[in-house]
């Protein structure tokens, strides 16, 4: 199989070494000359450009399974709108007659959903804030470009990745004492990197098509929960909450991966945070590579 990762970053490596234990060939898409030499070092071929030059995108392969895992970089100049959506639509005027397979990350802002009920794919969209309507405008993008093959376009609704080398910061804050300004009684939607680098792996491997899928833990934990077993974890001080009277009036969503169950099984290795935190911590305090998807 020949795969093609734009967007190769914390989510994209770990996709790339399920692909790569598999015999596929997988190549990516860099802006850098700098990162095309760390993905050389893990066998990704590195192709040069940049989704928001469409001149620079003709050196993109024909592919048989593409994962578009393109992530907001609040460094660069560009908006938001632009990288989503004008990059999205770039690449899938330069590629998409070439593309065996998409499967493009969105996230759960989409849903306007924020009194604590269960939400799944099914659900209305009606995203509240900018962002949520950035992602919602993206995957309108997909579904208009593949109106009469929706099989072959896969929307992954991602909840908040967590694992090695997404902790440290919060580590940190939590060993200080810092407070915490947010609802502590709100819901937070969580997928281990690793799980969900191996649902990516298998919903290609096992041939699932259907137009989305939640990829999330099968347990939304309240924010007060996760900080408290955090702290336990590194031994810091109880967490403080100091929320706003915004904060309190939000509860946030509850995502239910019930099609990802019926479709794949039992396959997280992590599939709450009393499982994923530990692995998480240990893995950065061991210096475990990005690339080292189980």
């Amino acid at each position: 199989m020949r795969a093609l990762i734009i967007g190769c970053g914390y989510l994209g490596r770990r996709v790339a070494a399920l692909w790569q234990s598999r015999g596929h060939a997988v190549s990516a898409l860099t802006r850098s000359d700098e990162n095309a030499s760390a993905l050389c070092s893990l066998g990704i071929q590195p192709i040069k450009g940049d989704v928001l030059r469409p001149e620079s995108l003709s050196a993109l392969p024909k592919a048989d399974v593409v994962l578009y895992a393109v992530g907001f970089d609040r460094r660069g100049a560009a908006s938001k709108e632009a990288v989503y959506v004008q990059g999205l639509a770039n690449v899938l005027r330069e590629l998409g007659s070439r593309i065996g397979r998409l499967l493009y990350v969105s996230s759960p802002s989409v849903y306007g959903q924020d009194a604590g009920e269960w939400v799944d794919e099914a659900s209305a969209c009606a995203p509240p804030t900018e962002s949520g309507r950035i992602c919602l405008a993206a995957e309108r993008v997909i579904r208009e470009f593949f109106p009469a093959d929706a099989g072959r376009a896969t929307i992954l609704r991602f909840s908040g990745l967590y694992g090695p080398g997404r902790l440290l910061r919060r580590v940190e804050s939590v060993r200080a004492a810092e407070p915490i300004q947010a609802n502590p009684d709100a819901y937070l939607n969580l997928i281990h990197v690793d799980d969900g680098a191996r649902v990516v792996d298998q919903l290609v491997e096992r041939g699932s098509r259907a137009p989305i899928y939640l990829v999330t833990d099968d347990q939304p934990v309240l924010r007060r929960a996760y900080y408290a077993r955090l702290a336990e974890l590194i031994g810091g001080p109880p967490p403080i909450f100091q929320p706003s009277a915004a904060d309190l009036a939000s509860f946030n969503k509850r995502c239910s991966n019930a099609r990802l169950r019926q479709e794949l099984g039992d396959i997280l290795r992590f599939p709450n945070i009393d499982r994923g935190l530990p692995d998480a911590i240990t893995s950065e305090s061991a210096g475990r590579p990005p690339s080292a998807a189980q």
